[in-house]
């Protein structure tokens, strides 16, 4: 272009006569340099609309990206053009140029489920637009789809699908829940020709009564538990005491059986605790004034005889008249 300009100049330059002119000849002179105006200004429009021309018919497809055509005398062409250098007619055509890379989009609605608590879910949706429907997008929804369609769809697919679990299963089944939207979402954005690639749960709250509620019914629980193993705890304590009880029982009940069957049998038990209250009072530094008799230190004297006179009278210790 700026070549063209250069020869418009040349031949304007040399369209103008040349020398110094006196007042003989003027009339004719001037006629010559208006008319070499002329053909220069009529060179530099030409050059001017060859050069608009060459400039607007020309555009390029980055990456990631296709083009269709506005035709000012039939509309809307139905080809669809690639990455690249393209061409058009200037001025009756325009090129319309789309994104098709997969871009991620943060949604958020209010809803409520089965139980009829109130949830706040976040999805984030990862879509595209058809490229084989470029022309149809265009046509219906603008280049703007994405803020005109998914809103609304993502709204109504997520109330669907809340609604039929409840507060607790949205926890529990947050996958299941996840790909439920997913598919609603799907089988209806694809009326629209746009393609979602992944559809995710990345917010899920509840009212704050319900939070407390989950809290009070936790704290409930745990003082249940804390209560049932209290009770366990007192009921294996009884069986102690019982089972404790039935062993002395038990014990008392055989050391009356030996005590009645073998009267030596109390000897031993007189040696033995004998031997224990020697070795407590051997000891001890106090003084001990009391009878050995009061002692059970006896153990030479008639304390054994005055024992079998007590077992072997009419009236002993198991004995009956």
């Amino acid at each position: 272009m700026a070549q063209k300009f250069k020869d418009a100049f040349q031949k304007m330059a040399q369209n103008i006569p040349k020398g110094g002119g006196g007042e003989g000849g003027g009339p004719g002179r001037g006629a010559g340099a208006a008319k070499a105006a002329s053909r220069a200004a009529g060179s530099l429009m030409v050059a001017g609309g060859l050069g608009y021309g060459a400039y607007n018919s020309l555009y390029t497809v980055d990456g990631g990206h296709r083009a269709i055509v506005f035709n000012r005398v039939v509309g809307m062409k139905d080809q669809i053009y690639n990455e690249g250098l393209n061409f058009n007619i200037p001025w009756f055509e325009r090129p319309v140029v789309y994104d098709i890379r997969t871009r991620p989009v943060n949604l958020q609605t209010l809803t409520g489920s089965k139980d009829l608590q109130m949830v706040t879910l976040g999805v984030r949706v990862l879509h595209k637009p058809d490229t084989n429907h470029l022309v149809w997008i265009y046509r219906h929804l603008g280049k703007n789809y994405d803020e005109r369609i998914l809103p609304s769809l993502m709204n109504e697919c997520a109330k669907a699908v809340v609604a039929r679990y409840n507060a607790s299963e949205l926890l529990t089944k947050r996958e299941e829940v996840s790909a439920a939207i997913n598919q609603e979402l799907k089988v209806r954005c694809g009326v629209f020709h746009v393609i979602l690639e992944d559809v995710a749960i990345t917010h899920l709250a509840f009212s704050p009564e319900y939070a407390k509620a989950v809290e009070a019914k936790q704290v409930a629980q745990q003082d249940a538990s804390r209560a049932k193993y209290v009770v366990l705890g007192a009921i294996q304590e009884k069986k102690t005491i019982i089972t404790k009880a039935r062993g002395e029982a038990e014990s008392a009940e055989l050391i009356g059986t030996a005590v009645k069957r073998n009267p030596g049998f109390m000897k031993l038990r007189r040696i033995d605790a004998a031997k224990d209250i020697a070795d407590i009072v051997a000891g001890s530094g106090n003084k001990i004034y009391l009878n050995a008799d009061s002692l059970l230190l006896n153990l030479l004297g008639d304390a054994d005889d005055k024992f079998e006179k007590s077992i072997g009278g009419e009236k002993g210790w198991f004995g009956r008249k």
